[in-house]
């Protein structure tokens, strides 16, 4: 069981790793809502791959019970943490996102599944005491990293991982559709500043990789042709903006007005 959960996300991974949507999940479609939503990455990876680790873990431990039998704390700490963590997302998706997605149902399925097999396992002529006391830091474990999961998706650790702020958001949106670019490299850190300014709505942003292959790599042709020379560099309405540029001088330069209600105010005509 374990191996097919292995298989499931391996297989969710590579299909996010290339950009890809899995079969049976079209654009705009629920399934596709769910796998390109925030909750989708943990500190910058597929969360299939998360899922990935733990579920071949789980096998690996599984295996050594064989001949181990000590080795059932760990395979059900593995374990705790997993159905933990599954019901969160899978809470999330229902409740927040409100959306749901086979793939993740079918881990679901598969990781209460697996727990329920671990808990059955358990070494026969354990004393009730000592099975309590077993179970308190594979719980404890377990709701510590589902609290922390809803803290860094508030926001609080990464404002990037966070819910998107609204004029951020707009703002984004308004340079993407006016033909605006903010051109950088990877390996930047004014870059990574600039798009730190737009929290989680950086993905938003119209960016354009200069440098895939390095500092001493050559440029891209979209690059050269506009002759960037300088990491960041925006161009916005003709006009050559270099360095970190804060929001409100973009927006300036793009024309977005915010009007009190929290939406963009389009000019008339």
């Amino acid at each position: 069981m374990a191996a097919a959960g292995v298989l499931l996300t391996g297989y969710l991974t590579l299909v996010a790793w290339f950009g890809e949507h899995p079969a049976w999940c079209g654009a705009e479609s629920e399934c596709d809502i769910v796998q390109s939503s925030r909750w989708s990455t943990l500190l910058g990876l597929p969360m299939a791959l998360w899922g990935l680790l733990t579920y071949a873990l789980l096998a690996g431990l599984a295996w050594r019970l064989r001949t181990r039998p000590p080795a059932w704390g760990a395979l059900f700490l593995v374990a705790c943490i997993g159905f933990g963590v599954s019901w969160f997302l899978t809470l999330v998706s229902v409740f927040e996102i409100r959306a749901v997605c086979e793939y993740c149902l079918a881990s679901f399925a598969l990781m209460n599944l697996l727990f329920l097999l671990v808990v059955l396992r358990r070494p026969s002529g354990t004393p009730e005491r000592r099975w309590r006391r077993t179970l308190l830091f594979p719980v404890s474990a377990a709701i510590v990293l589902v609290l922390g999961l809803h803290l860094h998706f508030s926001g609080l650790f990464d404002p990037a991982a966070g819910p998107e702020d609204p004029y951020l958001k707009a703002l984004a949106a308004h340079l993407q559709d006016s033909g605006a670019r903010f051109y950088g490299a990877y390996w930047c850190r004014a870059c990574q500043d600039q798009k730190a300014l737009f929290t989680a709505s950086a993905k938003r942003l119209p960016y354009t990789e200069c440098a895939p292959s390095g500092p001493n790599g050559p440029l891209t042709a979209a690059c050269t042709v506009q002759d960037i020379r300088r990491y960041p560099t925006w161009i916005v309405e003709g006009r050559r903006l270099t360095g970190v540029v804060d929001a409100e001088r973009l927006a300036r330069a793009s024309g977005f007005t915010w009007n009190e209600a929290g939406q963009e105010t389009k000019p008339e005509g």
